[in-house]
């Protein structure tokens, strides 16, 4: 076990040390890893301040020194009520990554659920899979995550599902409105990954190593685990990293439209309340929203891309 343990780490480490020879892969990943080091420093710094009934810093204010051009003292300026714009950006980082691996776990365990399902055993569990993703494709989405919102937020639950709602925000250290994007992201956005699975694991289900594991009298759960989900992973790696961007970029918009974040900092919630400022020349803090904005969902985009070349078995056997 140790062994087997040892080889795959030793084969993990060689491949991510080729993966890094390319200086631009490189940077993209020490910028998502230094956005997710943030995040989970605000998360956890908010988490203490609300358990200690303290006002955390990106919160306090001084309405004399509001609109305050950025300077040495506040890089990115202040806001209408004389809050640092760089902190407040800063602390956004945290709602964005959240959104981002919530979202994009719950459409991957969703997408790879059905489709390795629908794609292995076939029959009435691949009419059922084909029936489901045809209709969520059908789906507007934003429109979707936006109803889904609107109906949390607003109280329209009934006081069961209230109830149980309101545990599960407290277990996440999130607010009612933000769940609901957290949770309409996810059921959206399953539905490209699960086409793409399914198709595989048709191929992978005829291959000669899984009908000798079929002849053999290997359990079916272990055949999909050890021959069918290791040869998936490349696929939802990529998917990952894509949906990890557009969930960001939904999250952005749902909170710049008032049915997203309420209470906690948001790059969305920043650009709504700048843009009315623009014609002003307060620019700041769309700037300062858009910018972190900017640099993570690029990074991400990029390192998808470098990971769809690197990890597709089929564009590597062409190079």
């Amino acid at each position: 076990m140790n062994g087997n343990f040892r080889r795959r780490f030793f084969a993990f480490f060689q491949s991510l040390r080729r993966f890094t020879k390319n200086r631009l892969n490189l940077l993209c990943l020490l910028i998502i890893v230094a956005y997710l080091i943030v995040a989970l420093c605000v998360e956890g710094y908010s988490i203490y301040c609300a358990k200690n009934l303290i006002l955390p810093v990106y919160e306090r204010g001084d309405i004399e020194k509001r609109f305050q051009p950025p300077s040495s003292a506040h890089w990115f300026g202040t806001d209408y009520i004389g809050r640092d714009v760089f902190l407040r950006a800063l602390a956004g980082t945290a709602t964005a990554v959240k959104v981002g691996l919530l979202a994009s776990s719950l459409a991957v365990f969703i997408g790879v659920t059905l489709g390795v399902a629908g794609g292995y055993f076939g029959g009435w569990i691949d009419d059922l899979t084909v029936w489901l993703y045809s209709i969520f494709a059908a789906m507007p989405s934003l429109l979707f995550v936006l109803a889904f919102a609107l109906l949390v937020s607003k109280g329209f639950l009934c006081a069961p599902l209230n109830d149980a709602f309101s545990a599960l925000c407290s277990a996440v250290n999130t607010e009612p409105g933000m769940m609901a994007v957290y949770l309409g992201i996810g059921i959206t956005g399953w539905v490209s990954l699960c086409q793409m699975i399914r198709a595989e694991t048709f191929k992978l289900r005829e291959t000669g190593y899984v009908q000798s594991a079929i002849v053999s009298g290997i359990r079916r759960r272990w055949i999909i685990i050890k021959h069918i989900l290791p040869n998936l992973f490349h696929l939802i790696i990529i998917f990952f990293s894509i949906r990890f961007a557009g969930a960001v970029m939904t999250e952005v918009i749902v909170s710049y439209l008032g049915l997203g974040v309420q209470k906690a900092p948001s790059w969305g919630v920043m650009i709504a309340d700048g843009q009315e400022r623009l014609w002003r020349g307060v620019w700041w803090e769309v700037g300062a929203a858009s910018l972190f904005m900017f640099f993570l969902v690029l990074a991400l985009n990029i390192l998808a891309d470098a990971l769809r070349d690197f990890l597709d078995p089929r564009l590597n056997n062409n190079s």
